[in-house]
Parts: C-alpha cells; structure tokens; sequence
C-alpha cells in the first residue's frame, strides 16, 4: 500500500484518487475550496487529511490549476520534507524552473504528466478509469532521485497508466505538437460555426465533429497551458501557418480563374502530407499503425439496436478495432462504421446481412 496525498481534487485529482482507492492505496485529500475535497471524498477518492497525528505520505500529487503549480510544489516540498512530489500539469519546463528558482529540494521532485481527461471539469466528472491506457509521462529533472521517480512510475502504473520517461523540454516540444496545437485548431474551426445560420449549421456530418470535438474545453485552463509552452506552441504553429498560407494562396490563384501551374499540387501535397502524418498516429493498444477496413451498417435509431449490432458481431467471431456512429441528417437511422482487419471485412459484410442488417455501400 501506498501513501498518497492529493492536493487538488479537480477532475485529475478527483480520478487520481478513485483509482488508486481502488487499487488498495491509501490516499488522502486536500483542496484550496474545502467544499471540493468534501465532495471528492464523498464520491470514493479517498479521505480528508486528519488534524490529528498522520504517517507522512510516500508521495504528494500536485493537482492544481498550471500557474499555480510550482508555487504548491514548493509548498509540498516544504511541509513533507520526507515525501516524493510530482505534479501533474502539462507543462514541465515552466514548472521546473519555478521550482529550481525558488530553491527548493529538487532530489524529492519528479514531475508528471497524465495525458488523460474530459471536457468537463471538476470532482464530479472524476471517473476511475480515466487513466487506463493512457500515457502519463514523468519528467525527472538531472537532480531527481532514482527512488523518486520510481516511486512516481509506480503510481501512475497503480491507477492504469502506461508510463513514458522524457526530459521536460523534449515533453513541452512533443506536446505542442500532439495536444496543444491539435487544441487551438479545434477551437479555430469550431469558431468558424458561430456566424453560420442554422440551416448550414444542421448540415455538419461526423468529420466535422471529430475535429472540433475538443473545442469545448475550458478557456481559463487552456489559455494557462498555452502560455507555459509559449515557445513550443509558437513554433508548431509557424510551420502550420506556413502550410496554411500556401493553401490559401493556391485557392486564391484558382480563384481568379488563371491556368495557376502549381495550384492543384500545392493543395493536393497538403492533404497527401496529412495522409502521412495521420498514418504515424499509434494504432491498437500503442501498436504500429494498422490499416482496417470499415463496414458501414446502417443502424435504427431506437433502444437496443447498438446493443445488437454489438452481439451479432460478436456472435459472428470479428474483432472489432474501431468504432464510430454517425446520424444521418432528419433521419431515423445513423451509419454505424465498423472498423477489422481487411481480411475479416467482407466475411463480416456478408454475416451482418444474412442477419437482417442493411450494409452501407
């Protein structure tokens, strides 16, 4: 059993707790709002720290807001001159450095990152398996104990997590690239919608909402984590601008109807350099990337229908790899997109039929 002391009972904080609770830990509960660490404990997190005599935890869990996570690393490492500290904000360079200049004791200090969570906030979207399969990265600095970090690894292990080592610049720059920016263009396409009408609005289809599924995300939250990776952000999205630019100036040339040599590739080498990009992204469990074919299933849209589809596939023996629902527009029925390996795609086409299914395509 570890000891565990969680300052912050937000939504990290709160799943934080819930799983390692589960997991046989012993964890105890701290919040700035006394009001959040109640309620954190009332749904299964863990239990409030006692006024009375504790055993100092194995490891503190810094779990607040990013601009005021070094000031409560310090803190810990103050008040627990015994524990480990990690934290878990999503940027390490910022923090670090905070932590270095305000001299604190950096051999008990590991930091962390979840690259896990929801876009509601707060201890009631906690949930005990926001964790599972999810890289959490820790960011040891040159001074760090090996105990410390080993200690931190086996935490974030104990509530799920699959745990990657990387330094704090190399974590902000990779971040910037696959969480960050990915952010900011989610809210700059969902932005777009707001001075659309609403009939245009009632024409988005699922490509639209996988792209901007994220941009529902708190403003307060994402402006603190953009600004502690200035630097990183600011860069990925230079050359993003860049791309962009040229995109935009062979839609213009086009536009004004000239033969325009070079247009057509500027636009066509865009999309082909996303189809690269895309391929790069891991597959199944972390695996290389695999190539799956979809079966389109068109699905009713009344109770238990899904729940059917779900056990006729079952039934038939296919692995399902993927899966996704989009609803047809003022219709009653959606496309169920049905992702396996090629070889089992046209097997499971046929079964799905003979079922009573009607196959898309």
């Amino acid at each position: 059993m570890t000891r565990v002391h969680v300052v912050g009972t937000g939504l990290v904080g709160t799943s934080l707790g819930l799983a390692l609770t589960r997991h046989g830990d012993d964890v105890t509960l701290e919040d700035a709002v006394p009001t959040h660490a109640a309620l954190a404990r009332d749904l299964g997190a863990g239990r409030l720290l006692g006024a009375q005599e504790e055993p100092e935890p194995d490891l503190v869990v810094v779990a607040v807001p990013p601009d005021v996570t070094a000031g409560c690393v310090v803190a810990a490492l103050e008040r627990f001159p015994d524990a480990g500290v990690t934290d878990v904000a999503s940027v390490k360079g910022v923090v670090l450095a905070a932590v270095r200049a305000a001299g604190a004791d950096l051999t008990r200090y590991c930091g962390g990152h979840p690259m896990a969570g929801r876009e509601r906030a707060g201890a009631v979207s906690g949930r005990h398996d926001l964790f599972d399969g999810r890289a959490w990265v820790v960011t040891p600095s040159p001074e760090t104990r090996v105990e410390v970090t080993a200690l931190v690894t086996h935490v974030a292990r104990s509530a799920g997590a699959a745990v990657r080592a990387l330094a704090p610049d190399v974590h902000d720059r990779a971040v910037a690239a696959v969480s960050h920016v990915p952010q900011l263009a989610s809210s700059l396409v969902a932005a777009r919608l707001e001075v659309l009408d609403d009939e245009a609005v009632a024409l988005a289809g699922q490509g639209l909402r996988d792209v901007t599924r994220i941009a529902a995300s708190d403003p307060n939250l994402w402006t603190q984590i953009l600004a502690g990776n200035a630097a990183a952000v600011r860069e990925v999205l230079g050359g993003l601008a860049e791309d962009l630019g040229a995109v935009v100036g062979a839609l213009a040339a086009l536009e004004a109807g000239e033969d325009a040599p070079g247009a057509r590739g500027a636009i066509a080498g865009a999309i082909a350099a996303g189809n690269a990009g895309h391929a790069r992204i891991p597959g199944k469990h972390g695996a290389a990337p695999t190539a799956f074919e979809t079966v389109r299933v068109l699905i009713p849209d009344r109770p238990g229908q899904l729940g059917r589809l779900f056990a006729d596939i079952g039934e038939i023996g296919t692995n399902v790899e993927e899966f996704r629902l989009d609803h047809g527009l003022g219709q009653d029925f959606g496309v169920a997109e049905v992702d396996v390996v090629p070889a089992a795609a046209a097997a499971l086409a046929e079964a799905l039929g003979e079922r009573g299914w009607r196959i898309h395509g």
